[in-house]
């Protein structure tokens, strides 16, 4: 959903501008079929009729204000949280470990690029990059780093890693950031 709900918003709107004019039309007819209905059942009819249109009224008044929309907040938070990552994990690899929660393998793949830097097989600047990342993974997933590792991180995170972690930190709920990772995972296969 690319338009994070504004093409949502607009025909929501439509459908209730519809909604509201086939109401108006139903009174009308209503009105002019009034001698063939026996007065109960007109009165009933109308009833309805007026609390649905009351209804579509409230709600349109609202969208029209502002004050009802598809775009809330969780929606805002989901997009604060999705520039996060993006710009956080650049590894589809890390990003699919973490959002499966797989810290056991996380920390093989930690493992392997130690040896890959020993052996001349991985560059150092993307081992920091990818070990910072993993780091950074670990951690939200409630993993206790090493004195070491505490330290490589510190000396070696980010801006952008910064922010992700202050941004899944006022979440609250791990499950919202891991929900995230994994359209990130969907979206790095692509």
């Amino acid at each position: 959903m690319a338009s994070r709900g504004t093409t949502e918003t607009s025909k929501l709107k439509q459908n209730l501008e519809e909604q509201l004019d086939r109401l108006m039309q139903q009174l009308q007819d209503l009105e002019e079929c009034r001698e063939e209905l026996d007065a109960d059942e007109y009165e009933e009819t109308k009833k309805e009729t007026l609390e649905q249109l009351s209804e579509i009224n409230d709600s349109l008044k609202k969208i029209m204000s502002g004050d009802m929309t598809l775009v809330d907040e969780l929606s805002g938070m989901q997009l604060a949280i999705q520039a996060a990552i993006s710009q956080a994990f650049k590894t589809p690899e890390v990003i699919r470990m973490f959002a499966k929660k797989q810290p056991r393998q996380l920390r093989t793949r930690l493992a392997e690029m130690d040896r890959d830097l020993m052996v001349g097989k991985l560059g150092r600047d993307l081992y920091t990059q990818q070990k910072v990342e993993i780091l950074t993974a670990l951690r939200k997933l409630g993993e206790k780093l090493t004195p070491d590792e505490e330290t490589f991180f510190s000396a070696n995170a980010g801006a952008a890693l910064s922010q992700f972690e202050r941004v899944s930190t006022d979440l609250g709920s791990g499950d919202k950031v891991f929900a995230l990772a994994s359209f990130e995972v969907e979206k790095a296969k692509q």
